[in-house]
């Protein structure tokens, strides 16, 4: 299906019209919030006006200490730490290590250090939810003795079964009625161990008719033998997410517990198990309230777990940290900053309605904070050998170049010229096409911060490319001297000494899917590819790019079939000598060229290398889609 698609504005999203939940959602064409707007600063600002807290503000960010923080993490990270900051409030850091089976010390620290790295800290405030656990199952007996909770010794299958669907009410199990003595003493034998995995769990007793599944008895506790990093074997029953998160928010006080939009539907259950438990003198009162907002939906990448790991464990990717990666340790190694994905998510704002945010807007804002920052370098990536042949052989002088154009107190830095100088390939042309004003045959061109330099031939290698360009220069055209205004030309091309420039290794990174929707279908079953639109078509089966909904993915095709051939390129280049003292992390403009970082991994003295973060300006707005 064809469509005509209109070139969005810089904070384009792509809206969601599917309610919460919903597999497939339809989007269309809309503006994004404005800079700023956060319905949760209004919340905020009420409870303080009100005193429902008594003034204090305390958020968290959760994570599963089961993987490597993305993109989407770092709007939570950003949403939660701001908030609590703005407000004088704490953000605590609280690992949900609630599945011994995939959680490690590796994803602990790894998480820790991406949180610091964005600019934040929790201070004292770092806990696990297995600080909790004594808590937990002491609470998990009360509701056992209120008669609130039962354990259930049907079959994983009979469970999904008597659970019902969203047009069927769920049916009472055979175990939902038995004594308080019973269900105690079972679950204190499956504490105990006696029992094998998956024998007996702990289920709440609410409402096997509510229309909303999350209430129709839930699970709170199952038996996993299973070592945890932490707590070794003293467990071989764990608690579940939904049961633990509100309870350990309650526990440590938080005001404002802030989850992505797919938590709506739990909110009840959250407010019924603290709300019993404060009931019954557990918790103290005020409790935390749950607000939802929508996660980040970003073009070009997936974040769903599953996906990243197939990327990384079949080799398409090299590691968790490969700068192609929606990583923030792949992003860090990119030469991403801590500054720019915190004005990216100021940009996006925050709302209660899933959208779709073009990738171009986090790579602009890198490029606005990069270009404000990094200092200017000179690099030729692609060099061929230009000859100044009226420059004495032998003879060196030194071109003075600021750091920064915009910031003249971070000085300058002196680059030397002398007769053979690398410039770029594409900076010379045997027949120039209309409106080419760099170097040819009898043209000028400024080299950048020297002279004026006229093309006066060219040699061919064997093969017939162009490998050595002649020119002459004019003595009285050098910049910064009353003589450099007497010859004006519209080139000015960038250049290296052959005798000073320094190889290094460059590694040209792009995006990593040549689609924005990576393996998406519509409804006539075409890739989402073949519209030439940045929009997908409505019923493709992409709801989140966080989900891993089997049932959603068997309408794809294989996400890895979009994958961009040139989104790593490898080169040899040329960079100035101030780069050789360039330290692992150090971000740049190599001037013409894009900004660039020094790997935080590969670089080191005597071997530079530099990763591309973002090209000058976006190249793919203007690319027709493959």
């Amino acid at each position: 299906m064809n469509k005509t698609v209109h070139a969005a504005p810089q904070n384009a999203v792509f809206a969601a019209t599917a309610s919460p939940g919903a597999a497939v959602a339809t989007r269309t064409d809309v503006e994004s919030p404005a800079s700023g707007s956060n319905f949760l600063r209004g919340i905020v600002a009420e409870d303080n006006a009100k005193g429902t807290y008594g003034g204090r503000v305390v958020t968290r960010f959760p994570p599963e200490p089961n993987g490597y923080l993305h993109f989407g993490h770092a709007k939570s990270i950003v949403l939660n730490f701001g908030l609590a900051a703005e407000n004088g409030g704490t953000c605590h850091l609280r690992f949900d290590d609630t599945n011994p089976l995939k959680e490690g010390v590796e994803y602990e620290d790894s998480i820790a250090a991406s949180v610091r790295w964005l600019g934040y800290d929790w201070g004292t405030h770092r806990y696990h939810a297995s600080d909790y656990y004594d808590v937990l199952y002491a609470f998990a007996e009360w509701f056992v003795m209120q008669r609130l909770a039962y354990v259930d010794s049907q079959s994983p299958q009979e469970l999904r079964a008597s659970r019902g669907t969203l047009t069927q009410a769920g049916v009472a199990g055979p175990y939902r009625d038995r004594s308080v003595a019973e269900n105690l003493d079972l679950l204190r034998r499956m504490r105990a161990g006696e029992f094998a995995d998956g024998a007996h769990v702990l289920r709440l007793r609410i409402d096997m008719a509510s229309p909303n599944l999350n209430l129709r008895d839930p699970v709170i506790y199952r038996i996993r033998h299973a070592r945890h990093h932490r707590t070794g074997d003293r467990w071989c029953i764990y608690p579940l997410y939904d049961y633990t998160h509100c309870i350990s928010d309650a526990l440590e006080r938080v005001t404002h517990s802030i989850c992505t939009l797919e938590f709506q539907d739990h909110r009840p259950l959250y407010d019924w198990i603290i709300g019993k438990l404060a009931d019954g003198g557990r918790l103290d009162r005020p409790l935390p309230h749950q607000y939802e907002f929508a996660r980040l939906n970003l073009t070009y990448v997936v974040l769903s777990k599953r996906k990243l790991i197939q990327l990384v464990t079949e080799g398409h990717v090299d590691g968790w940290d490969d700068p192609r990666m929606p990583t923030l340790v792949g992003a860090r190694r990119r030469g991403f900053t801590p500054a720019g994905f915190r004005g990216f998510a100021e940009r996006i704002g925050v709302s209660k309605s899933d959208s779709w945010i073009e990738m171009s807007v986090l790579e602009d804002a890198m490029r606005e904070d990069l270009n404000a920052h990094a200092v200017r370098r000179m690099a030729v990536l692609d060099p061929i050998r230009l000859v100044i042949d009226n420059y004495p052989d032998g003879a060196s002088e030194e071109c003075l170049a600021p750091n920064h154009p915009q910031k003249p107190e971070l000085g300058r830095r002196a680059l030397p010229l002398t007769r053979e100088l690398w410039i770029e390939r594409d900076d010379f042309a045997e027949t120039p096409p209309k409106g080419y004003f760099r170097l040819s045959p009898g043209t000028e061109v400024r080299l950048r911060y020297a002279y004026v330099v006229r093309c006066t031939s060219f040699e061919k290698d064997a093969a017939g490319n162009v490998a050595v360009v002649h020119c002459t220069y004019d003595p009285a055209t050098r910049s910064g001297t009353p003589g450099a205004d007497a010859r004006k030309v519209k080139g000015n091309i960038h250049w290296l000494s052959v005798a000073h420039a320094v190889k290094a290794e460059v590694c040209l990174y792009d995006r990593l899917f040549r689609v924005p929707f990576p393996g998406a279908r519509d409804a006539h079953g075409t890739s989402g590819e073949t519209s030439g639109s940045a929009v997908p078509q409505p019923h493709h089966a992409v709801a989140n790019a966080g989900e891993d909904d089997e049932a959603l993915e068997d309408r794809e095709r294989s996400f890895l079939d979009d994958l961009n051939p040139d989104s790593k390129r490898v080169i040899g280049a040329y960079v100035e000598p101030a780069l050789a003292a360039a330290q692992p992390e150090e971000r740049f403009q190599f001037e013409r060229n894009g900004y660039f970082v020094a790997d935080l991994v590969d670089h080191a003295a005597g071997r530079p290398v530099f990763n591309r973060t973002v090209t000058l300006r976006d190249s793919w707005a203007r690319t027709p889609a493959p």
